[in-house]
């Protein structure tokens, strides 16, 4: 492990996306999408001993309705989600510093590492976007019920987007936002990477690749992490969690 970000290399796909754009552009997020019907399943995701944290509450609590910056956001239906992708407490696979947070894109998972060798865990839907980019960067910063902007690719293969080009203004926050509510904003050396944290009302993607957007969470999940993460927060991309 390092403890230097900038010394760490990005995939040369995710370098060449990055050096692309300005910091300017995070209005213009390729990480969203908006509903799909098909979705395919990652590999079995790995199983480390799982605890719930008392200052949780539990299940019911943290994943029932919330009221938010005026949105009212509904409850997950846990009866229809994979436990394993729920908010929980687990032994660190990781290795890396405490207040990292690691993208484990070959199990769905999120880990926010903490001391005494736990992590946050958090459930995640992988985009194609979120398969892109791999390496080292940092949360540069974030924002509450975010407007969505496809970018040009994506109105070229669904004109019917148009009407939230930046041109348009984007897609103003909402419950229907595909960046749900809230995002963060991933940059590598002072360059937007236009790799994105969302949240998103697709509860049922969680767990799941779907055909577009980076790394998405159930909103309540989200707002948890918005909270415990400040700007500059280390971040790693990576596809092999605990393999040395």
């Amino acid at each position: 492990m390092t403890d230097s970000l900038t010394s760490t290399r990005l995939s040369r796909r995710g370098f060449l996306g990055a050096a692309a754009v300005s910091a300017a552009s995070f209005a213009v997020s390729a990480c969203s999408t908006v509903s799909r019907s098909s979705y395919t399943e990652g590999p079995p995701p790995i199983a480390p001993q799982v605890s719930v944290d008392p200052v949780f509450g539990d299940y019911t609590t943290i994943y029932g309705p919330v009221t938010d910056e005026g949105y009212e956001i509904p409850a997950i239906p846990l009866k229809k989600m994979d436990k394993r992708f729920l908010r929980q407490i687990v032994q660190d696979p990781t290795g890396e510093r405490p207040g990292t947070i690691v993208i484990d894109t070959s199990n769905h998972y999120l880990y926010l590492v903490r001391e005494g060798g736990e992590a946050v865990r958090y459930g995640v839907g992988l985009g194609r976007a979120g398969f892109e980019w791999s390496g080292r960067a940092v949360v540069q910063w974030k924002r509450k019920w975010p407007t969505w902007t496809p970018p040009d690719e994506m109105i070229g293969r669904q004109p019917e987007l148009a009407k939230y080009s930046a041109r348009n203004g984007g897609m103003q926050p909402g419950l229907n936002n595909p960046l749900g509510a809230r995002a963060l904003y991933i940059f590598k050396d002072g360059v937007d990477t236009l790799y994105r944290l969302h949240g998103s009302p697709e509860w049922f993607s969680i767990g799941k690749s779907v055909s577009s957007g980076c790394v998405r969470l159930m909103n309540q999940d989200i707002i948890d992490l918005y909270d415990r993460v400040p700007n500059k927060t280390p971040i790693l991309v990576t596809g092999s969690v605990g393999v040395a």
